[in-house]
């Protein structure tokens, strides 16, 4: 999965997107200049591959690429965890409504998924993770990343959890550091990783976090084999795994950008992301081989998993909805309060 450069497709955009490899285009808040432009982007990608998943990072809060031209402003994940301690009930609501609002409107313009629910806890203590994690008691993050996952899945939309087994324990960011958590397995499975257990065969994906466990392995969970046996083996997870963006720091570790996407498939991910990086994407198509094998086979089965199983309304039609309505009316009020 790459991006692309700008508002709309140029020829090298083009070339990407039609290499055999390329299985899916991220979008970010420099492809969106107001909501027919994006449709006219997602339109022009599907007309040079109708296979393409079409992804972006779309959580709420501070992670929201497209926030203009009728996007309704969505809360930080962290203001549903306040709810909950106010009311569990209308938090779970909430959450609901605040996933289908997510996904409604994506989907209307053309954006098949987004990488959420964060599963990460809130420690206080990671910059990066912040506002971005629902609370600090796994349980409570479960159960509203559980409710915000059937709010998407009504807009025909999969999920993907993220940072798996944690990233919010550790203050570096992994955009720019190498995170080390010097924790024992046991500790960051007790809680960490508990949602990901908890929520089980509701999650269509995985994205591990950039973030060496030195007890548990030396190589960061997105590279490591012993991660992500855990995950499928002992947590009883069969969706996709998506690696976290190849060109970021905490990658570095693993080599050339081409070390660490082998690196990444290797260890067990179905897909690797590069962005921000077009020329790291070219090394990428070049130097990698398309794998034929059992692994590749099983990756692509569940990849299939990840597209819509059913038409989107348009904008106009969306908007009349009356199930869109009463999300709406709920996700405001909490924006308000």
């Amino acid at each position: 999965m790459l991006d692309i450069e700008g508002l709309t497709l140029n020829q090298d955009d083009i070339r990407r997107i039609r290499h055999p490899l390329t299985g899916g285009v991220i979008l970010f808040a420099r492809n969106f200049k107001n909501r027919a432009q994006l449709m006219a982007l997602t339109t022009a990608i599907r007309a040079e591959r109708d296979d393409i998943l079409i992804a972006v990072d779309h959580e709420g809060g501070r992670v929201q690429r497209f926030r203009d031209d009728g996007f309704t402003h969505l809360p930080a994940m962290r203001e549903l965890g306040k709810l909950w301690d106010r009311d569990p009930m209308i938090a779970c609501k909430t959450a609901t409504a605040t996933g289908y609002i997510l996904a409604s409107e994506l989907r209307a313009c053309g954006v098949d998924l987004s990488f959420t629910p964060v599963l990460d806890l809130d420690y206080g203590t990671s910059g990066v993770i912040g506002n971005r994690a629902f609370h600090s008691e796994p349980q409570v993050v479960a159960k509203l990343a559980q409710n915000l996952n059937y709010g998407l899945a009504l807009a025909g939309m999969a999920n993907c959890g993220k940072h798996f087994p944690g990233h919010g324990y550790v203050r570096e960011d992994s955009h720019h550091e190498i995170p080390v958590d010097n924790r024992s397995l046991e500790d960051i499975l007790n809680r960490d990783a508990a949602p990901y257990f908890w929520l089980g065969m509701g999650l269509s994906a995985v994205m591990p976090a950039h973030v060496i466990y030195p007890q548990v392995d030396p190589k960061p969970a997105g590279f490591s084999s012993r991660w992500l046996t855990i995950l499928r083996q002992e947590l009883g997870f069969d969706g996709v795994i998506f690696s976290d963006d190849l060109s970021m720091e905490g990658a570095r570790v693993a080599g050339s950008v081409v070390d660490g996407a082998k690196a990444a498939l290797s260890a067990g991910c179905d897909m690797v992301l590069i962005c921000n990086s077009p020329d790291k994407a070219d090394q990428l198509l070049s130097g990698l081989e398309y794998p034929r094998n059992e692994a590749a086979y099983q990756s692509q089965e569940r990849l299939i998993r990840m597209f819509p199983v059913k038409k989107a309304p348009d904008w106009d039609t969306l908007h009349r909805e009356v199930q869109y309505k009463h999300a709406l009316k709920a996700v405001l009020e909490l924006m308000q309060n």
